[in-house]
């Protein structure tokens, strides 16, 4: 979920909670049978899982699934909502360039279970057992993240989408992290922003379990899919919780860049010294 040209992270699976609570075993294999029934209809809905209502209902099914309670502060994600202009004819209002920091593959889910919009995630998503499904089903886009020569016509693509009136979600920091101020944002799919003249909505997001900051749900290093999921649907009390900011306008992708991770860190304390 990170665009090209990621970063080598200094978070590995040693920055998870060690002693998180955990649901016992009769929960844990309840939660896998919800998850597997919430799947499965996600499957069996084809192309329509796109509709937004679809995918916002399989979104919340499987944070319930899972036993994941999402806060979401507000309600909505995006600037000028999902619908184009108010007259026949008109040209449709630009999309939102919705950018957050980036924790867990849970953070679209999340983010999708507020509000329903593209994707722009890494290419190994696409390949992934059932999920890889789901999401080539739910719109996504896809890209290689080592691939530069690609860039440009990335930022051409998204800018496009923006224009079309569609909100497209994206991972600045191009990798997982611990913490919210891991990695610093860059700047290239700011620049779709400002050639679509977009607004751009910070998001924070942020894990707690009963109430106390966690690493539960992180998916760090070269932990496999598998593992981070079996550690999340074992998690008891496990919340996340999605905070959107102002949003923004500009030209300058450098600035842009520089405001959205200021507000998205806000108060936070660095990764790593």
């Amino acid at each position: 979920m990170s665009p090209a040209g990621a970063p080598a992270a200094l978070c590995t699976p040693a920055c998870v909670t060690g002693s998180a609570p955990r649901v016992p075993p009769p929960e844990l294999a309840r939660r896998y049978a919800a998850l597997a029934y919430e799947i499965g209809r996600g499957v069996a809905q084809g192309e329509r899982l796109a509709e937004p209502r679809a995918l916002r209902a399989r979104a919340r099914g499987i944070l319930g699934a899972l036993g994941v309670r999402v806060e979401e502060q507000p309600k909505r994600l995006t600037v000028n909502g999902p619908f184009p202009g108010p007259f026949p004819g008109s040209r449709p209002l630009p999309g939102t360039l919705i950018v957050a920091n980036h924790i867990s593959w849970l953070d679209v889910v999340s983010l999708l279970a507020v509000e329903p919009v593209t994707v722009l995630a890494k290419r190994e998503v696409g390949g992934w057992p059932v999920i890889g499904t789901l999401a080539r089903r739910a719109g996504s886009q896809f890209i290689d993240r080592e691939g530069i020569r690609q860039l440009p016509h990335v930022v051409a693509e998204l800018a496009s989408t923006l224009r079309s009136g569609r909100s497209v979600l994206v991972f600045p920091q191009a990798t997982t992290w611990c913490s919210v101020s891991g990695g610093r944002f860059r700047r290239a799919t700011f620049q779709a922003a400002a050639d679509a003249g977009a607004p751009v909505r910070p998001v924070t997001i942020r894990y707690y379990q009963h109430g106390t900051r966690t690493t539960t749900a992180a998916f760090l290093g070269d932990e496999t899919f598998g593992a981070s999921l079996h550690r999340v649907a074992r998690a008891r009390g496990l919340t996340v919780r999605v905070t959107a900011h102002a949003s923004l306008h500009g030209t300058d992708r450098r600035e842009l860049a520089a405001e959205a991770q200021a507000a998205v860190g806000a108060h936070e304390m660095p990764a790593h010294v």
